[in-house]
């Protein structure tokens, strides 16, 4: 079965972000709502459309990709379903309208197709009601959760009349086209993420009421500091509505007997109509100070008013969280006396038992729940990943201490002495290559290793540049490793891929060291370090084989710099790309300027005026542009037309692999490049573009002084004719506007700040 054209039928909030996905993987989406009396009978469905445009964070990867969407109306276009191959509803919630519903989709949709339902809370065996075999035979729940862009989790709900092809299908199709984690889920009610996580944060808010522990205080203990996104509990709360979660934990409580009963917080909420983000207040309250600045205030549980949310100041939590791994900080936390030790201690034990005793209840797998829980609630660590982490033995003893039985599925592992997890085992899918399971499971594969950086043989003849630094940044390692694999790929490889599995492909170049080298003018070890960074890509570029970039999250400055030196990039649908260093007082000096220039040049069409390249190149780079998806970077001119997308970051190194095989059957190493510069004329009009930014209160006098040297590279230098100059040249201006910049007090300033503040300076 093949998915070629699909339909979304229902365009609120969560019908529209599915279309939106599905035009952001390039499928044409029919977006149907309910007609109006008006002159435009579309008018319910194009303003779902219109808010998906607008909304933040973004439903669309790139603004174009809204063409691809058809709006209409549930009685004129419904014949239109005959063309669809996916029809998936997301209408309001009720059992009686969704039936009305399949009974005329059932008339008009075509023989093929599959049909499926979003919703989250309603069974699918009650709405297959009435339905005639064929139709149910095609039906499959599909739960996404919102936004459907961002979180990665599909749950799909098959009924024991559904075609085991269509399962395959939409489980192939929502990993490989829509980039989905799909776990497949028993039909009962919350199914998994939203059982257990819902769970999960009505039982955090609870022992919150009994602690008397404060808002800042909760979210702070079940955010990042345990591997969790930075809403943590009750600012996800906030965000999801209030009244969201009040009616789910009514409903999961009404149809599953279990403790589902909505705190007392939430109740009161509730009555003053304080439902979250949508309403202006909840949790937390954003509003605006003396000098009209947002500020977020936060709710006193007892006095239900509002104050500025307080910094948690606390020298144990400031200790744990310098802890590198998730699952060391959560076993300190665990460890903590007093309140905040027990608040972690009686929720994240709860979780554990409660998806223990889950299991086979809400699907088959342990690892469907930890899936669950870190596709659809963003856990780094989901419960059985946690019960490996701290140790059988010891959770049940905890679980006995507390009062709770041990679950019959602990009972069963202690008595067999298995982990739930066997080191490596996921290593063996192909397509889905987990780099940390692979080197657990193949430790000699490592043939290089410095504290930031690794060779891995990752088999067929490839061998993996893998980063592992502080946000991968571009050091000495990196470098010195990526030199080690030019070395190393002739003797027994045939090509090389830079990737790696932290949370960004590299943050850009260690600007510690920069600062600290151009504090003490350490000017020949700067020019060193930028010599052998511009030599580093320069062999890259020119090696005698492929080299591919597994490009994803961050990849700034330095980071970009090393994707745009190689034969190609393999870059995950989120690709956040961008030549950032004006914000830090310096120019892009690894090739990256250059490089620009040098496509932009290129690309030139016949007749155009040779400025437009180095002004499309200046833009780019002194206004800091950062590609907002990788369908963005291939418009910024960041990707090219040879570099491909992957929707599915779990794909991502599985891909950029078979890519860097394919270039290896007959590669060719490229050539030294040229291209003609414009010298004094060029550097003038640039010089005034940066004045005019200035004069419109847009830039400093710094940033004019930084844009200056910016355009001194982008003209080829200042020679007062056209000439046509080489790659080199272009990287010793690099290199020469690179040492004059770190020179500049007010150049140190920036990166002092961005290292102390962690945003720009505009100075």
């Amino acid at each position: 079965m093949t998915i070629r054209r699909a339909a979304v039928l229902g365009s609120g909030t969560m019908g529209a972000a599915i279309a939106a996905h599905l035009a952001n993987a390039g499928i044409p989406t029919l977006l149907l709502d309910l007609p109006t009396d008006g002159p435009d009978r579309n008018a319910i469905a194009r303003a779902g459309l219109d808010r998906a445009a607008k909304a933040k964070p973004a439903s669309f990867m790139d603004p174009a990709r809204a063409a691809p969407i058809t709006v209409g109306n549930l009685e004129d276009d419904l014949p239109k379903l005959a063309d669809c191959d996916w029809i998936e509803e997301a209408i309001v919630e009720k059992l009686e309208v969704k039936h009305a519903l399949w009974e005329k989709v059932e008339k008009v949709v075509g023989p093929n197709a599959i049909i499926s339902s979003n919703s989250s809370g309603i069974p699918m065996r009650m709405q297959l009601e009435g339905r005639g075999a064929d139709f149910r035979r095609r039906f499959c729940g599909a739960h996404f959760f919102n936004p459907p862009r961002w979180l990665h989790l599909l749950e799909l709900i098959p009924t024991p009349e559904t075609d085991p092809a269509v399962l395959a299908t939409l489980q192939d199709f929502g990993d490989r086209v829509l980039g989905k984690g799909i776990v497949i889920a028993n039909d009962v009610p919350g199914f998994v993420g939203n059982r257990v996580g819902v769970y999960a944060m009505l039982h955090a808010v609870r022992v919150q009421e009994k602690l008397g522990l404060s808002v800042e205080v909760v979210d702070a203990l079940t955010g990042p500091i345990l591997g969790r996104p930075k809403s943590a509990t009750l600012r996800t709360a906030d965000v999801t509505g209030i009244d969201v979660l009040y009616y789910v934990a009514q409903g999961l409580g009404s149809t599953t007997n279990e403790d589902f009963t909505p705190p007392a917080i939430l109740t009161k909420l509730m009555e003053k109509k304080w439902l979250g983000e949508k309403s202006g207040q909840g949790l937390y309250k954003r509003v605006k100070d003396a000098r009209g600045r947002s500020e977020i205030h936060a709710l006193n549980l007892q006095t239900l008013e509002y104050a500025p949310a307080a910094t948690v100041d606390s020298p144990e939590l400031g200790a744990i969280a310098k802890q590198r791994s998730a699952l060391e900080r959560t076993k300190a936390l665990l460890a903590l006396e007093g309140p905040m030790g027990d608040f972690t201690r009686e929720t994240i034990y709860e979780m554990m038992h409660f998806a223990a005793e889950k299991v086979g209840v809400v699907c088959a797998e342990p690892a469907t729940i930890d899936n669950a829980m870190k596709w659809g609630f963003g856990w780094e660590l989901g419960p059985f990943a946690l019960y490996d982490g701290l140790g059988h033995q010891q959770v049940a003893d905890a679980f006995q201490k507390l009062g709770k039985t041990v679950p019959a599925l602990l009972q069963k592992h202690l008595a067999e002495g298995k982990p739930f997890y066997a080191p490596g085992a996921a290593a063996s899918d192909a397509t889905h290559l987990s780099l940390a399971s692979y080197k657990a499971a193949h430790p000699t594969k490592i043939v290089h290793s410095t504290k930031g950086a690794s060779l891995i043989d990752l088999g067929d003849g490839v061998l993996l540049c893998e980063y592992h630094s502080k946000a991968n940044a571009m050091g000495d390692d990196a470098i010195a490793t990526i030199r080690a694999a030019l070395e190393i790929v002739p003797k027994g490889f045939a090509a090389l891929v830079i990737g790696n599995e932290g949370q960004h492909f590299s943050a850009g170049a260690n600007l510690a060291g920069i600062l600290e080298m151009a504090q003490n003018k350490q000017f020949e070890a700067l020019d060193k370090m930028i010599s052998d960074f511009q030599g580093t890509v320069v062999a890259l570029r020119g090696a005698p084989f492929p080299v591919v970039a597994a490009g994803f999250g961050m990849a700034l400055g330095g980071g970009c710099e090393t994707l745009l030196a190689t034969d190609k990039v393999q870059a995950h649908a989120e690709l956040y790309c961008g030549l950032v260093e004006l914000g830090v007082g310096l120019i892009p000096a690894g090739g990256g300027t250059a490089e620009m220039l040098i496509r932009f040049t290129q690309a030139l069409h016949p007749g155009a005026e040779l400025f437009e390249a180095p002004k499309r190149a200046f833009e780019l780079i002194a206004m800091g542009k950062v590609s907002a998806s990788a369908l963005e970077a291939r418009n910024l001119g960041f990707l090219r037309p040879v570099d491909a997308i992957t929707m599915n970051k779990r794909r991502l190194l599985s891909d950029a692999k078979a890519a860097a095989l394919a270039l290896a059957r007959d590669y060719v190493a490229p050539t030294p490049r040229s291209i003609p510069v414009m010298g004094e004329a060029g550097l003038a009009n640039l010089k005034y573009a940066a004045m005019s930014l200035k004069l419109a209160g847009l830039a400093s006098d710094h940033d004019v002084w930084l844009a200056s040297g910016l355009a001194k590279v982008l003209s080829g230098g200042t020679q007062n004719f056209r000439a046509t100059v080489s790659e080199q040249h272009l990287l010793d201006l690099e290199r020469e506007v690179f040492l004059e910049c770190c020179a500049h007090p007010k150049s140190q300033e920036r990166i002092a700040h961005m290292l102390t503040k962690g945003k720009p300076l505009r100075n």
